[in-house]
């Protein structure tokens, strides 16, 4: 896996699209700017993606954490730093950001219910489709939280998702 991602790394160009045809970054002109969809992971749920540039956008997503056993909401402002490209079908943008976390944690029957908030540091990879209006996505964030529950204090989590979001 390591080698496949550094061999893609190696053979990418710059997004350079011709202007008519797409923004600054390869991203195709008729595309709409606000995606809405479904993300599985953790959260599962609902997640929207607004670009502000070609190569900067805020993402959220609101759901179920069932790992960690409560209902979660996110948002970060990402940059596509690297953008790999087939040009004619595809933009295949790598993004990274900050962003922070909100969960509620229900605890089940082991204990009671509780409220955290965190920092999360996220980075993924886009498929963003040129002749539909649809991009899909795989992401990972790591988040350093404060529990409010007594005793619990700071901690650590790990968020993965994947999903599908279409244009407007």
């Amino acid at each position: 896996m390591r080698w496949l991602l550094l061999a893609m790394l190696a053979v990418s160009t710059p997004a350079l699209a011709d202007d008519d045809a797409a923004g600054e970054k390869g991203r195709p002109a008729e595309k709409g700017t606000l995606g809405v969809g479904i993300i599985l992971g953790e959260p599962t749920g609902i997640t929207a993606k607004l670009y502000l540039k070609d190569d900067q956008a805020i993402q959220a997503s609101a759901g179920a954490a069932f790992v960690a056993n409560g209902l979660q909401v996110d948002g970060d402002y990402v940059f596509h730093p690297w953008i790999l490209q087939d040009k004619e079908t595809f933009v295949l943008p790598v993004y990274v950001g900050p962003g922070v976390r909100l969960i509620d944690y229900s605890g089940g029957s082991q204990s009671s219910s509780h409220f955290a908030i965190g920092l999360r540091a996220v980075g993924g990879m886009l498929f963003d489709f040129k002749n539909v209006p649809l991009d899909a996505f795989v992401e990972v964030a790591g988040v350093l939280e404060y529990d409010f529950k007594s005793g619990n204090g700071a901690g650590l989590g790990l968020n993965l998702g994947a999903g599908v979001r279409y244009y407007f």
